[in-house]
C-alpha cells in the first residue's frame, strides 16, 4: 500500500461552482443542481474518523473547491480532527498566488491533485475555454515547489483533443520537483453515447500513453491510469489503477454516473481481473467492442471471476444547506 491509497481516503464535495468550461467535464449539465455537503455533515464525518480512524487522508472536491472562501478553515479543521493529509482537487489557477498557495499550505492541505489538461498553452486553454488558463496552472504548480512537506499529482483526462500531448505533457512538467504523481483519466461520458466527440479509439491511445507511462517514470514519477482496459498496457499493466477515494457526494450525481455503463467488456465472463473496468456503452457504439485486442485474464480451474465498482459512497447523509 502506498501513500496514495484509495481505501485510506474519504473525498468529500463540498462546492459546486467553477470558473473554467472544461469539454470533458463530468458534472457541467448537473453542477447547478447538485448540493454540496453542509459544514454539519463534514462535521460528521471529521467525529465518525475521530472515533474509528478509518481514513488518514481526506479530500476537499466538488468542481472548483478553491472558490470556496472557507477552504483553509476547512483544511484546518480537518488537521485538528487528526488526519494525516488534506488534499484538494483543483484546476489549479489560484495556486498561481503566492499569497493563496501559502496560505492553503499554512493550514494544512499537503496534497494538490491539479489537472492540466494538455502540454501546451493553446490547447489546455481551448479545452477550459479559459485564455490564460494553462499559464497560471503551470504558475500554481511551480509555486507548490516552494513549499517543504506538500506533493503534487497532476490529472490529465484522455480526450480527442489530448490524447497525441500526453508524453509531451509529462516532459513540460519535468521540473517540477514536488511533482509525485501522474494520472491519466480515460474520458467517461455521463450518457451512453458520445454526444461530445471526445472519445478516442484505444488503438489509437494505448501508444501515446505508454510513452508518457515511461517517460513519467524515468523522472521517478508514480502513474495511475484510470478507465482503460488492463491488458492493453502489457508490461505497463501495473500503471492501471481503477479504484478511487470513498465519496460524499450528493446522491443525484450517480444517477448521472451509471449511465456511462462502465465495464463492458466481450471477455467479462472469463476474465479474472479485479483492477479494470473494461469499456463504457458510449465507447463500444462508437468503437466497437475491441475484441481482438483484448486479451481477458483467465482463472485456473474452479476461480471465478470477480469485479468490483470503481467509486463508492459512504453512508454519512448528507444534509442540504
Amino acid at each position: 500500500m502506498t501513500r496514495f491509497e484509495p481505501s485510506r481516503y474519504i473525498s468529500v464535495a463540498m462546492h459546486f461552482r467553477c470558473n473554467l468550461k472544461c469539454e470533458h467535464c463530468m458534472i457541467e449539465g448537473t453542477m447547478d443542481r447538485l448540493e454540496p455537503y453542509s459544514l454539519d455533515s463534514f462535521e460528521e464525518v471529521l467525529r465518525q474518523n475521530e472515533a474509528d480512524r478509518r481514513w488518514t487522508g481526506l479530500i476537499f472536491t466538488g468542481s472548483e473547491i478553491t472558490l470556496r472562501p472557507d477552504l483553509p478553515h476547512l483544511a484546518t479543521r480537518a488537521r485538528e480532527s487528526g488526519f494525516d493529509h488534506v488534499r484538494i482537487q483543483t484546476h489549479g489557477m489560484r495556486l498561481a498566488s503566492r499569497r493563496y498557495c501559502d496560505e492553503l499550505v499554512s493550514a494544512g492541505v499537503d496534497e494538490f491533485f491539479v489537472s492540466v489538461t494538455a502540454a501546451d498553452a493553446a490547447t489546455h486553454d481551448a479545452i477550459t475555454d479559459v485564455k490564460g488558463s494553462f499559464a497560471r496552472t503551470v504558475r500554481g504548480l511551480e509555486n507548490l515547489d516552494e513549499h517543504d512537506g506538500v506533493v503534487a499529482l497532476t490529472n490529465t483526462v484522455i480526450t480527442e483533443r489530448s490524447y497525441r500531448q500526453l508524453d509531451a505533457l509529462v516532459h513540460r512538467l519535468g521540473h517540477l520537483e514536488n511533482l509525485v504523481q501522474m494520472e491519466f483519466w480515460n474520458y467517461l461520458p455521463m450518457s451512453d453515447r458520445d454526444d461530445r466527440g471526445l472519445l478516442v479509439a484505444n488503438t489509437l491511445i494505448l501508444p501515446h500513453l505508454s510513452r508518457a507511462i515511461s517517460s513519467a517514470r524515468e523522472l521517478g514519477r508514480d502513474v495511475a491510469v484510470k478507465n482503460f482496459p488492463e491488458c492493453l498496457l502489457g508490461d505497463q499493466r501495473d500503471a492501471v489503477d481503477s479504484y478511487h477515494a470513498e465519496t460524499l457526494i450528493d446522491p443525484d450525481y450517480w444517477k448521472e454516473y451509471e449511465r456511462n455503463e462502465l465495464g463492458r467488456c466481450a471477455h467479462r465472463s472469463v476474465c479474472t481481473s479485479t483492477n479494470c473496468f473494461g469499456l463504457t456503452t458510449a465507447y463500444v457504439d462508437k468503437h466497437g467492442w475491441d475484441t481482438d485486442i483484448l486479451r481477458p485474464f483467465v482463472a485456473p480451474p474452479g476461480q471465478v471471476a470477480v469485479h468490483r465498482r470503481s467509486v463508492s459512497a459512504v453512508s454519512v447523509p448528507i444534509r442540504r444547506r
